[in-house]
């Protein structure tokens, strides 16, 4: 009876208050992986999903499939009350959010420190040991121009809401002609993975360009953050920030999900019309100027584009459309052969395994994405949504220890696409 009443209690406190991460406190809060064991388990979670109650690390997609849930401080007891009381299993992976973050921040600043004092190039601060501002990310794509500009060429494809450069890299080596494949990064601003994942591949390829032969005959576009503003505010004031910045409307609920506002399907499933909500996916399709500015460069070159590759974190997944529907693509299997392969490649480097599939049967329903849109209206045979490491053990906190790794990794999925697309 007590554990009733506490649920209740709780419950319409919950209720009483906006929906949505607002003044997000992480102080004791955790991270609670359930396992769904039965369908009732996952239709429950479903509903306890689509409430916006908690933060979902991963959302519920299968039977026997973990679904890692955040709860803040005071929703702790009331979320373990919950699962109890449906029999469904749970533990605790991260006890102390937190103190893991405020670690994880301690440590990426000594990372840092130490990275621009043994960095022997005085253009540029950027290396792979530490997570680096944007700043940091801007001034290593204007260094590869200015140091490469036989084959790079760096162009600020417009304004962010707040004002900051969008910039994208052109790697060629005969006029920016051939055959391209897109590759983005940092939709969401938290995935800071994606965004040090991206500028790797970037660095290796325009760095050491005699080690990759395949770029004879095919370009690149880079572009490793395409939400700055979020990707600032993430690192300046709320590290689990997952939006835009934008104004909605709502006092104390800023920003849309970029990746539920594209003009394929919008807000037809696994999205919110709640501002305050992290799925929310804005008052129409492409509200948000940073996707606009994204879509202009793939419709630019779409008839040149053959592979769109977005990549976000976590859970190593490797996802080709369709988001809306459990429907297949009619060319599904050719854009699964290639993502098996390019995961064969991955696999090789560590051994990390990946499962590739599309984004409704490995994932979760999530209308209004890039790599749909990329498929469904610009017509870019391949398009994939990556979730990079890990499976959850530090979930969006990855240490700092792991972009190497994660980097040589996809670089070797990567190539596999480039000789791909060079041999096409």
């Amino acid at each position: 009876m007590k554990v009733l009443i506490l649920v209740f209690v709780f419950a319409g406190l919950a209720a009483a208050l906006p929906s949505g991460p607002v003044n997000r406190d992480i102080t004791g809060a955790q991270v609670i992986r359930v396992n769904p064991t039965r369908a009732a388990h996952l239709h429950y979670l479903h509903g306890l999903f689509m409430q916006d109650l908690y933060d979902f690390w991963t959302e519920p997609r299968a039977v026997g499939k973990n679904v890692d849930i955040m709860a803040q401080r005071w929703m702790v007891p009331v979320l373990k009350a919950t699962l109890s009381k449906v029999g469904i299993e749970y533990s605790v992976i991260i006890p102390d959010l937190g103190d893991l973050t405020e670690k994880s921040k301690v440590a990426n600043d000594r990372a840092l420190e130490m990275a621009k004092r043994r960095n022997p190039n005085p253009k540029h601060n950027m290396d792979w040991t530490a997570y680096h501002r944007l700043d940091d990310l801007y001034g290593y794509m204007d260094y590869l121009a200015e140091t490469y500009s036989h084959i790079v060429k760096v162009k600020t494809i417009g304004k962010s809401y707040e004002g900051r450069d969008m910039k994208m890299l052109k790697l060629s080596n005969e006029g920016f002609r051939k055959p391209i494949v897109f590759i983005d990064g940092g939709i969401h601003a938290r995935e800071w993975i994606s965004t040090a994942t991206v500028s790797y591949i970037m660095s290796q390829m325009v760095e050491n360009r005699e080690d990759y032969p395949f770029l004879d005959h095919i370009d690149i576009i880079f572009m490793p953050t395409i939400n700055p503003d979020g990707y600032e505010y993430s690192h300046t004031h709320d590290r689990y920030w997952r939006k835009t910045r934008s104004r909605t409307g709502v006092l104390g609920c800023r920003g849309v999900d970029p990746n539920r506002n594209w003009d394929f399907h919008w807000n037809e499933v696994g999205t919110s019309d709640d501002p305050c909500s992290d799925m929310y996916s804005g008052p129409e399709p492409f509200s948000e100027i940073e996707m606009q500015n994204v879509r202009d460069q793939l419709n630019k070159y779409a008839n040149r584009i053959k592979v769109y590759l977005s990549f976000h974190a976590f859970s190593q997944l490797w996802m080709y459309p369709w988001g809306h529907t459990f429907a297949l693509p009619n060319d599904w299997v050719d854009l699964e052969d290639l993502a098996l392969d390019a995961v064969e490649s991955l696999t090789s480097v560590f051994g990390t395994s990946y499962e590739v599939g599309s984004s409704m049967q490995t994932s979760y329903a999530a209308a209004g994405g890039s790599d749909d849109w990329a498929k469904g209206v610009a017509g870019i045979k391949y398009t994939y949504t990556v979730e990079l490491r890990d499976t959850g053990n530090f979930g969006f906190v990855l240490p700092p220890g792991q972009i190497i790794p994660t980097g040589m990794e996809t670089l070797e999925a990567v190539k596999t696409i480039g000789r791909f697309v060079a041999s096409t």
